[in-house]
C-alpha cells in the first residue's frame, strides 16, 4: 500500500495503518524537496501528488492514501481518475467526523493556505448536513513550528491562541485539524479550546476506511502474517529520520532517496 505526504506528517496517519492493519504491507513516500505544499498554488500541488501517485503505482502498490489534506484537496478526484488503483484520501473521513460529531453545526476548520482555498471541506460538509456552517481558518505558521526544535514552545500556543480567535468568536463546538502535522501538538489545542469543544483528526477515520476499502475489494493480505514498511523521501533521508520518529513514534531504520527527475518520469 502506497502512502504519501508532503513531509513527515502523514507519518501520524501511517501509524494508525500500521497499528489498525499489522498485516499490511506499506511504502511511504514524503516530498520533502517541494516541502511545504500549503502555501503553494492547487494547480501546483496537483501535479506533485499525480506524478507521486504514478510513481507508487510503478512500485506494484495495491491502494495509494493521500495523507496529506493539501494533496487530498487538490487532486482526489484526477488521482482517482489517473490511477488504475483505488485512492483514499483524509478530508472526506474527517467531514463525516465533524458533522456527527458537532452539537451545535458550527464547525471550525485549521488547515493550510492550499486546502482552506481549496474549500472541499465546505462541499463535503454541506452535502453531508445542507444546515451545517464551517469556519475555515489557514494557518501559515504551524507546520513549521511544529517541524522545529521546540514544536512545545511558547510561539506555538501563541500562533495556536491566534487561529483559535475566530473560532471561539464563531461559537464553533468541533473543529477539524486539517493538517497531518497538527495531532503532534493536539494537547496545546485541547488547552486553548477548553474541553468542551471536540477536535476531529483523520487518522483512526483514514485507517478505518482504508481497511473497509481493502476488504469491499477483495485485496486485504491474510490475516495473522506481519506486514514490511518502506520510507522513502525526495529530501534528506538523515532528517526524514530525525523528524519521522517523532510523528511515526516507532523507530525507523532506513530511508531511500527518490528523485524528483524520478517522480516527473513515472508520470510522464
Amino acid at each position: 500500500m502506497g502512502v504519501f505526504d508532503s513531509g513527515v506528517g502523514g507519518l501520524t496517519v501511517l501509524h494508525e495503518c500500521l497499528v489498525t492493519m499489522g498485516n499490511e504491507d506499506f511504502v511511504y513516500l514524503g516530498d520533502h524537496a517541494r516541502l511545504p505544499y500549503g502555501p503553494r498554488p492547487l494547480p501546483e500541488v496537483r501535479r506533485f501528488a499525480l506524478e507521486i501517485g504514478a510513481y507508487l503505482e510503478g512500485q506494484g502498490v495495491k491502494l495509494i492514501l493521500a495523507a496529506c489534506n493539501a494533496a487530498t484537496s487538490a487532486a482526489l478526484p484526477e488521482l482517482q481518475e489517473a490511477l488504475a488503483v483505488p485512492v483514499v484520501g483524509v478530508i472526506t473521513p474527517e467531514a463525516h467526523a465533524a458533522v456527527q460529531t458537532t452539537r451545535n453545526r458550527r464547525i471550525g476548520l485549521l488547515a493550510t493556505q492550499a486546502t482552506v482555498d481549496a474549500g472541499r471541506y465546505a462541499l463535503l460538509v454541506g452535502d453531508l448536513d445542507a444546515g451545517a456552517e464551517l469556519v475555515p481558518v489557514a494557518c501559515p505558521k504551524l507546520v513549521p513550528l511544529i517541524e522545529s526544535d521546540d514544536p512545545f514552545g511558547a510561539a506555538t500556543t501563541e500562533a495556536v491562541r491566534e487561529y483559535a480567535e475566530p473560532l471561539k468568536a464563531a461559537g464553533v463546538d468541533t473543529v477539524i485539524l486539517g493538517c497531518t502535522h497538527y495531532p503532534l501538538i493536539r494537547p496545546i489545542f485541547q488547552r486553548v479550546f477548553g474541553r468542551e469543544v471536540a477536535l476531529v483528526f483523520s487518522a483512526e477515520e483514514t485507517a478505518r476506511e482504508v481497511a473497509e476499502t481493502l476488504a469491499r475489494k477483495g485485496i486485504e493480505n491474510e490475516r495473522g502474517r506481519e506486514g514490511a514498511y518502506r520510507f522513502l523521501t525526495t529530501g534528506d533521508p538523515v532528517a526524514f529520520r530525525t523528524m519521522g520518529a517523532r510523528f511515526l513514534q516507532l523507530p525507523i531504520a532506513e530511508v531511500e532517496r527518490v528523485s524528483l527527475d524520478e517522480l516527473r518520469a513515472a508520470a510522464a
